[in-house]
């Protein structure tokens, strides 16, 4: 027999259908760039490169909205600042 549904019951159900959203629009998983183009060394001087890395106002992306691996966030997080001290890109964007 079933169980008549409490407050707390309807309630827990609310939240977990509001909370859900559509299962269709997930968002597909990132690829490390320099993973997946074997790119080993990140100059600082490559400030095409490194603009991709950066967002309109001057901060450094990160990681899980650029898609980098830890190993290749950390090497681009350096080169970014090294670029910034020889006045190759600047701090920030107005």
């Amino acid at each position: 027999m079933a169980r008549k549904k409490n407050n707390r019951d309807r309630d827990r159900d609310r939240d977990r259908d509001r909370n859900s959203g559509p299962s269709n629009l997930r968002q597909r998983k990132r690829y490390c760039f320099f993973c997946k183009e074997n790119i080993d060394i990140i100059d600082y001087k490559n400030t095409g490169m490194l603009e991709r890395h950066i967002s309109d106002r001057g901060k450094i992306r990160p990681r899980r909205s650029s898609g980098n691996c830890v190993q290749h966030q950390r090497k681009v997080a350096t080169a970014i600042k090294r670029a910034r001290v020889m006045a190759l890109i600047p701090y920030y964007k107005r």
